[in-house]
C-alpha cells in the first residue's frame, strides 16, 4: 500500500496521507488501541533533554505536519516527540506547484514549499485541543517569518507567532535557514541574528533553539554557536535541507529548493562533529536518518535527540517501530544498559 503512493504526484500523496492520519489522530479508542502494537515503549530508550522527558530519541521532524493536524498519530505510530510548523503569524499559500519532488535514485526529495501554512493561530487552537488529551508527547514548534516580511521586521514576525503559540509548545525552534523563503538565510549572519535572538529570547522561559543549514561554513557555525550561548539558547536543530546537488543520479536533480535525505548524510554528521565540540547546547541531529545506525551514530557524536522526514516517507509507517526495535538491539550488542549511559 505505502508503494502506491509513490505512483502518485508527491505533494498530492502527502496531502491524502496527512488527511488520513488527521482523522485517525482524533478516534480516541481506534487510536489508542493500535498504539499499543506500534509503540515501542521501553525504559531505555527514554532521553532527558531540554528539561523534558522524551520515551524515545526519535522524532518527527518540521515539515511534515505544518499544521500540527495528525499529532496524536505521530505518537501512535511510535514517535517520541514531533515538530510541527514551520508555522507564520498569518497564513500564506507558499510557492507555485510543483514544488515537491521524489528522487527515487537517491533516496531523497527536494522542496520548494515556501513556508505554506494556515498560521499560528489555526495551528494554536490545534495544539490546545492535544493537549487537553494528556498524551506523554513532547512536542516542538518551528517558526518563520512570512513571506513578504522584510528582513529587518522579521523579528515581529517571530515574535508574534510565538505569543500565539507559546501556551502549546514544550519546546521552540527559529527556522532561519530554509532555502525556500526569499533572503531568509540572511538571518544566520550575525547583525540579524543578534538582534533576533535579543529579542525572542527574553519572550518565553521554554526552551529554544535555532534550526541551522547544512551549508555554512566552518567559521560561520562557530559565529552562529557564539549568539546561541551568548543568548542562552538551549539547542540547535542541524540541519536543515541543502542546496548542493553533488553526486545525485535522478532527472529531478535541477529542481530548485532544499534538498533531504541520504544525500546529505555525510554533511549532517561533518556538521554535528563540529557543534558537538562546543558543550552547553542541546545537539538534535536531522539529515540522513535511515534507520537505527543512524541513530545510534549520531547520539554516539552528541546528539541527544534526532529527527526524521525523508526517511519516514520512504520508510513508511512502521518506520518508527523497526528502527527503535533494531535500536534496542544495538544497545543489547554494544552493552549499553540505557541510552542515558551514553552521556553519563
Amino acid at each position: 500500500m505505502h508503494r502506491l503512493f509513490f505512483a502518485l504526484d508527491p505533494e498530492y500523496a502527502h496531502e491524502l496521507v496527512l488527511k488520513a492520519l488527521a482523522w485517525w489522530s482524533g478516534r480516541g479508542p481506534l487510536l489508542e488501541v493500535p498504539a499499543r502494537l506500534l509503540r515501542v515503549e521501553d525504559p531505555r530508550l527514554r532521553v532527558r533533554a531540554l528539561g523534558l522527558t522524551f520515551p524515545n530519541p526519535l522524532g518527527l521532524a518540521a515539515g511534515m505536519d505544518k499544521d500540527a493536524k495528525a499529532l496524536a498519530a505521530w505518537w501512535a505510530l511510535g514517535f517520541g516527540f514531533a515538530e510541527v510548523g514551520t508555522l507564520t503569524p498569518n497564513p500564506q499559500g507558499g510557492n507555485p506547484r510543483p514544488r515537491l519532488f521524489r528522487l527515487l535514485e537517491d533516496r531523497a526529495l527536494i522542496n520548494r514549499m515556501g513556508f505554506n501554512n494556515e498560521g499560528a493561530s489555526q495551528a494554536a487552537e490545534r495544539l490546545r485541543r492535544f493537549r487537553e488529551r494528556g498524551l506523554p508527547f513532547p512536542v516542538g514548534v518551528n517558526l518563520g517569518k512570512g513571506r513578504d516580511t522584510p528582513l529587518e521586521r522579521a523579528a515581529e514576525d517571530y515574535l508574534l507567532a510565538l505569543r500565539l503559540l507559546e501556551p502549546y509548545g514544550d519546546y521552540f525552534v527559529l527556522n532561519v535557514s530554509s532555502p525556500n523563503t526569499p533572503g531568509l538565510r540572511t538571518l544566520q549572519e550575525a547583525p540579524f541574528l543578534d538582534e533576533l535572538l535579543f529579542r525572542l529570547r527574553p519572550a518565553t522561559a521554554k526552551p529554544l533553539l535555532l534550526k541551522v543549514a547544512p551549508d555554512l561554513p566552518a567559521p560561520a557555525l562557530d559565529q552562529v554557536v557564539a549568539l546561541a550561548l551568548k543568548h542562552r539558547l538551549e539547542g540547535l536543530v542541524a540541519v536543515n535541507t541543502t542546496l548542493s546537488r553533488e553526486g545525485l543520479r535522478s532527472p529531478w536533480a535541477k529542481e530548485a529548493g532544499g534538498l533531504s535525505g541520504r544525500p546529505l548524510k555525510a554533511r549532517a554528521l561533518e556538521v554535528l562533529g563540529h557543534l558537538a565540540q562546543v558543550p552547553g547546547l542541546t545537539l538534535v541531529s536531522v539529515g540522513g536518518i535511515e534507520g537505527a545506525r543512524d541513530i545510534w551514530e549520531r547520539l554516539r557524536r552528541g546528539a541527544r535527540l534526532v529527527q526524521v522526514y525523508t526517511g519516514f516517507v520512504y520508510g513508511g509507517p512502521l518506520f518508527p517501530r523497526r528502527v527503535l526495535l533494531d535500536l534496542l538491539g544495538l544497545l543489547r550488542a554494544e552493552g549499553v544498559g540505557r541510552l542515558e549511559e551514553l552521556w553519563s
